[in-house]
């Protein structure tokens, strides 16, 4: 098995260059998210959806650790959304928040996603953008 942390950088490398077509080396054709299963080009659409509302949109990975088949990360955003947000309407602020995401990978690649984004702390930034 390989190291799955240089598998998740690597992977998190196709997301910041936008290359979604290279996903497929890193999910599986099918990959639950959340509880919701999903084919992989559903997976890509969401990703890239982010990446269209929030163009500076970067994957940096402030905690890592992995185990055997799962890999653990707060991914750190700071960026400017351009276009609604989680419900929110941009602001033209720059805004910085966390995800925190668990991955179960199969034979290297990812099948399970578990997500949770701070979207509170997105919220609060919109709302105070005159300072």
């Amino acid at each position: 098995m390989s190291d799955l942390t240089d598998i998740y950088r690597s992977y998190l490398d196709v997301l910041n260059e936008r290359r979604f077509p290279a996903l497929d080396q890193y999910v599986h054709d099918t990959v639950t998210y959340n509880g919701t299963p999903l084919t992989r080009q559903q997976y890509a659409d969401l990703i890239e959806n982010d990446a269209r509302v929030i163009p500076d949109l970067r994957f940096v990975p402030e905690l890592l650790t992995a185990t055997d088949d799962v890999v653990a990360c707060r991914l750190w955003f700071d960026c400017t959304p351009e276009h609604e947000f989680a419900g929110i309407t941009p602001t033209g602020r720059r805004v910085a928040f966390a995800e925190h995401v668990f991955y179960r990978f199969r034979d290297d690649r990812i099948e399970q996603v578990w997500s949770l984004i701070d979207v509170a702390a997105v919220r609060d930034q919109m709302r105070n953008s005159d300072g």
